[in-house]
């Protein structure tokens, strides 16, 4: 199984689900998005400190996985997408994409409502039949971290319709990708740290 191929702290870190072979279709065609997405899984820790305080319009967790890819070369996208149908154009608006590099979409969901998972699943089928991308990667929570927020006083910010791998794990697994490759990442409680 392509997944073997993470490093062994990725695999015991992080939850983590693959539809149709985006393991090894980032390690094999695309390595420089691979060592990316390596060294960004290898390098996050979850601070108490960016779970204390609220992000606005983006978390503080959300912004660390961010910049860490943008100083790589990643960035957010915006697709101008449109079809033609007997000479009739239409345009095919899609959603941002978080980070995005050569063909590669990642997606960070660390609190969202639970929806935004259909949304970046719905568009990275249509980014991948529009040949726009070839993979997808989602990186969210892993469910059993709502321990430390119940802990922390954090229970009404993240709650069971927040995004979170228990969420991701049956929309990935009904085809809400459809065709398209997609990893998914749920961070766990072995990252947190009290800082």
């Amino acid at each position: 199984m392509a997944i073997d191929a993470l490093p062994e702290f990725i695999l015991e870190n992080y939850e983590i689900l693959e539809w149709n072979h985006a393991t090894a279709i980032l390690e094999k065609d695309f390595p420089n998005e691979w060592n990316d997405l390596i060294n960004l899984l290898t390098d996050f820790r979850l601070l108490k400190s960016h779970i204390t305080v609220g992000g606005g319009s983006k978390s503080l967790v959300a912004q660390r996985l961010d910049s860490f890819l943008y100083e790589r070369g990643w960035f957010e996208k915006q697709f101008d997408t449109k079809q033609q149908v007997d000479g009739i154009e239409r345009e095919t608006p899609t959603h941002k994409v978080d980070c995005y590099k050569n063909h590669i979409a990642l997606e960070i969901e660390w609190n969202n409502k639970d929806p935004f998972f259909d949304r970046d699943l719905t568009n990275f089928r249509l980014l991948f039949d529009l040949k726009a991308i070839s993979v997808g990667i989602i990186i969210t929570r892993s469910t059993e971290l709502q321990q430390i927020f119940n802990s922390l006083g954090r229970s009404s910010s993240y709650g069971n319709s927040t995004t979170h791998f228990d969420k991701l794990k049956p929309k990935l697994l009904g085809a809400g990708s459809a065709g398209c490759p997609v990893i998914a990442f749920g961070i766990k409680r072995s990252l947190y740290v009290e800082d």
